[in-house]
Formats: structure tokens, sequence, C-alpha cells
């Protein structure tokens, strides 16, 4: 299966100067764990960064700074790691465990942003295949000897 198929689509995203409480109220209002950083390259919305909420305590709470001074492009690590929507789920999983992250932007050829693939979205795609396989037992039992 391709990771377009099952990354998240719905993407809260931000710019380079979006300050950290900026960053702390979308994700409390949208209910998510990560904003992703982006430019606009000629009408291209592509993936510059990403923040976590972690990142916000680790970087903003934990040194006691000023969330309306810090900003994403602070926070964010500067070597993203994406994977094209046309590559196999096993290759995210691949690139995830090689980086050491739960979320991947995902982008198209041109290097659009198209989504984010989490590890439950991965979690959740290996859970159905397993289903599926423990329904080719039941179906076709073995006969007895």
């Amino acid at each position: 299966m391709h990771i377009s198929e099952i990354c998240t689509r719905s993407l809260v995203t931000c710019n380079r100067d979006t300050p950290a409480a900026e960053l702390a109220r979308k994700m409390r209002d949208q209910h998510v764990a990560d904003v992703v950083v982006v430019d606009d390259r000629a009408g291209r919305i592509t993936p510059v960064g990403l923040v976590t909420d972690r990142d916000l305590v680790v970087g903003v709470l934990a040194c006691n700074k000023d969330p309306n001074q810090v900003r994403a492009v602070e926070l964010m690590r500067a070597d993203l790691e994406t994977a094209l929507d046309s590559e196999l789920v096993y290759d995210a999983i691949w690139h995830m465990r090689k980086r050491q992250i739960l979320r991947l932007p995902v982008v198209d050829a041109r290097g659009a942003l198209v989504g984010v693939l989490t590890a439950d979205d991965v979690t959740e795609f290996l859970a159905s295949e397993l289903s599926e396989l423990s329904r080719v037992r039941k179906r076709h039992p073995t006969p007895l000897p």
C-alpha cells in the first residue's frame, strides 16, 4: 500500500515566524500534537520543519522562555525527513526507524506537502493487515490427518 492511502491529510501548518504561543493554541484548538512548518515556493506549499508538543515543552516551557518571543524556526529540526506519497508504507517505516521519528511529512513528486504519516497511522495499517491474515486461517481450516 502507498503512503498516500493512509497518511493524514488534514494538517495544521504555520510559517517559520509563528510564535510558540500561537503554535500551542493551534495544537490545542485542532487537537493535534504537531504543526508542520511550511514555505510557499512558487505557489507550492513545501514542508521545511515540524514542531511537536514535546518541542514546546522542552524548548520553551522547560527553559522558561517567553512563548511569544520564540518562533517556530527556533524549535523545528533543520534536517526534516520527508517521504514521497508514492512510496510504500514499509519504506515509510524504514524512514521512521532510521531517524527515530514518529511523524513523517509526506510530499508529492514536486515536493508539495500532501499529508503527514504518523506512527499511529502505520500501526493501524499493520493491525488491519494482521487482522486480514488471521481471517485466512479461519476460512481455510487445516484438515485433520
